[in-house]
């Protein structure tokens, strides 16, 4: 893994090696599964992870935003997450929550985060241990020191991307991006209008990882990006519908390859693409 800018991979292995650790009370080692739900944490997970559900656990759905300073301190600390654990996630999608995950310890001033490359597909498929026991940890205190307003993007910085010519990437599929559908096959429509925000490069959230699941080598992750123009230099704006597939992309960018002027939009299009008077482009990305 030393290829990449930052330690913030742990393999399938290294995870395996480490089972008597996350499932040890003394809280020097967490391994925690995100989802959208918890339906398939609940059938099966590695012996150990805590199961965290994205929307319940992970946002504030009166806010539509991330959780406050003080509600992510008492889920960690509930679950026995202090801010000197070494925390290690993985999800399904090839990491999506888990990685919109990572960037909110990451927001939240938590340096010792890393995701478990190839995700649960990744530990599923190729038979690492599994158990539908759900680990108990006492409780312990959690001061987090964020936020790190250096990782989000906000309204503001995207219009300021758009007015200075700024990277954007959007890690959507072409068709939510040309503005054809508002939303993948089989989940909710948060939009009012499809399209994309005008400038930006779509460069799919899954083109930074193989077929497994595991992310490409910085040298592979370095050419497609810099195939679309981005190459670090500038404040470079991930966005996808609600933020989760662009923490994908944002991870790859900041962490992987060391691009540190790279941010999240989480508002992402489910905001965009609901304000009155942003300005919305329509049509086939650029070849």
């Amino acid at each position: 893994m030393t290829e990449y800018a930052k330690d913030v991979l742990v393999s399938a292995d290294w995870a395996e090696d480490h089972l008597d650790e996350f499932q040890s009370d003394d809280p020097d080692y967490r391994l925690v599964e995100v989802d959208v739900d918890t339906e398939a944490y609940d059938e099966s997970h590695a012996p150990g992870a805590i199961g965290f559900n994205w929307e319940e656990d992970l946002q504030d759905q009166t806010t539509r935003d991330i959780l406050s300073k003080d509600d992510f301190e008492e889920l960690l600390g509930a679950h026995g997450i202090t801010e000197d654990s070494t925390v290690v996630l993985y999800g399904d999608n090839a990491n999506w929550f888990a990685a919109y995950t990572y960037w909110q310890f990451k927001y939240y001033g938590h340096d010792d985060v890393k995701l478990l490359d190839g995700g649960r597909e990744y530990w599923l498929d190729n038979d690492y241990p599994v158990t539908d026991e759900v680990p108990e940890f006492s409780a312990v205190d959690y001061e987090a020191s964020g936020p790190r307003e250096s990782i989000r993007a906000y309204r503001d910085d995207v219009e300021n991307a758009i007015d200075k010519g700024l990277p954007l990437v959007d890690v959507r599929s072409p068709e939510e991006f040309s503005g054809k559908v508002l939303a993948p096959p089989g989940l909710n429509e948060t939009a009012q209008r499809g399209g994309h925000i005008p400038g930006a490069q779509n460069i799919s959230w899954a083109a930074v990882t193989n077929d497994d699941g595991t992310f490409k080598s910085a040298e592979e992750i370095e050419e497609l990006y810099a195939d679309k123009g981005i190459d670090g230099e500038g404040t470079t704006v991930a966005y996808c519908r609600i933020g989760e597939r662009s923490s994908v992309a944002w991870f790859a960018l900041h962490e992987l390859l060391g691009y540190e002027d790279a941010i999240n939009y989480d508002g992402s299009w489910t905001e965009w693409g609901n304000l009155v008077g942003a300005p919305i482009e329509k049509g086939e990305a650029d070849d």
